[in-house]
């Protein structure tokens, strides 16, 4: 699946709004979206499998994070520029975790 095509879903978009927010588990991260938690999880595997978020498990809850930056920039002539692109997160939410779990 492409990178438009998946963030042609409103519902991926809300997702990604998320968790640009902060980290969230599923049923959270669900809820805050208006969606059930079944959904939620295609979503998040589908992005998940382009490489756009990624989890990790804290106790039985699996938290979800953005693991790239997505940009999209579109300009009408006469720059005519049409960029989607993906750059990697610079914050592994784990690592600053453990650290503020000392």
């Amino acid at each position: 699946m492409s990178l438009i095509d998946l963030l042609g879903s409103k519902a991926r978009i809300e997702i990604l709004r998320e968790l640009s927010r902060e980290p969230q588990y599923v049923s959270q991260l669900a809820e805050s979206v208006g969606m059930d938690g079944k959904t939620a999880v295609h979503h998040l595997s589908k992005m998940e499998a382009a490489g756009l978020v990624a989890h990790y498990e804290r106790g039985n809850r699996k938290y979800y994070y953005l693991a790239k930056t997505v940009e999209l920039r579109v300009a009408p002539p006469p720059e005519r520029t049409f960029v989607l692109q993906t750059d990697e997160c610079r914050d592994d939410p784990t690592e600053i975790e453990s650290a503020t779990d000392d």
